[in-house]
């Protein structure tokens, strides 16, 4: 768990799923006073027991407290929740880590500017267990200054990353970074039914593969530069020369009754790209083919 040096503040938390319990939790166990809020209350009784204060509605709930965050279903759930609630609300930061789209963040703001709420949006890049360490994102979108005041009580759940004034960034970066994920995953996957073919195991080819993803990670950051520029030099490997490599990986797979449907769909990519005459041109490219 992450240890902070901050003086203990009033907390209130409305919504207590395994998310908000875990966020509840963690303001615990750094010692600040917890209100906590739920639809359904007994789920209220295992942190009331470790000394959260149970509210009986969610006007009361923010009252004595500066700080609230909601961690609910969704954006619909929390309008629900908290409009009638608007004017206990006036004059408080409220921080949203429910997950929803950059235009319902947006929609969110607007509504609390209007109803003299601070307001910031969040993006909760962890599962419930790795709320507290230091070691996990939350990333946080709205006004810096609020933020910038509440850093040290939202650091006990974990890193508090600051994307900017636009409510909606938070989300967006949710939805990007839950998307590399995936395809990080699928491509681990079929990597790991690949080599298992041949008897090696997931653990072992995870450790070579974790090592090179560091070095992706470099060829990523090489590229970041080049589609900022809008220019794509084939200085490092061409799509041309990774058109003939992925052939391998797919005749390997094919070999050992991998499903090739993943490469081939990367392979559909690179082909476009060599079509559209750009082949001896870097894979960041293919940023192109995501562009409508």
């Amino acid at each position: 768990m992450s240890k902070q040096n901050t003086t203990p503040v009033p907390v209130t938390v409305v919504g207590l799923g395994q998310m908000g319990t875990a966020l509840a939790d963690a303001f615990l166990a750094a010692g600040h006073p917890t209100t906590v809020w739920n639809r359904t209350a007994k789920k209220a009784d295992p942190l009331v027991a470790r000394g959260a204060v149970r509210a009986t509605s969610v006007a009361e709930a923010v009252a004595g407290t500066e700080l609230v965050l909601v961690c609910v279903l969704d954006y619909p759930a929390v309008r629900e929740l908290l409009a009638p609630a608007a004017e206990s609300l006036r004059g408080k930061v409220l921080v949203n880590l429910t997950t929803g789209s950059p235009e319902q963040a947006r929609a969110e703001a607007e509504w609390a500017a209007e109803h003299g709420i601070g307001y910031l949006d969040g993006g909760i890049m962890t599962t419930p267990p790795g709320i507290g360490d230091s070691a996990s994102m939350i990333l946080y979108s709205g006004a810096p200054e609020l933020l910038a005041a509440h850093r040290p009580a939202l650091a006990v759940l974990g890193d508090p990353i600051d994307l900017g004034a636009d409510a909606g960034l938070a989300s967006l970066y949710d939805a990007g970074l839950l998307g590399l994920m995936w395809s990080v995953f699928g491509g681990w996957l079929h990597a790991s039914a690949l080599v298992g073919a041949d008897g090696v195991t997931a653990a072992r080819f995870t450790e070579v593969s974790n090592r090179w993803l560091k070095t992706v990670s470099w060829f990523m950051s090489g590229y970041a530069e080049q589609i900022d520029a809008g220019e794509y030099p084939g200085d490092d490997a061409t799509i041309d020369v990774q058109v003939v490599a992925i052939g391998h990986l797919l005749q390997a797979g094919e070999a050992r009754g991998v499903d090739g449907r993943l490469p081939r769909l990367h392979l559909d990519l690179m082909r476009s790209a060599v079509e559209a005459g750009h082949g001896g041109d870097s894979y960041a490219r293919i940023i192109d083919a995501f562009r409508k």
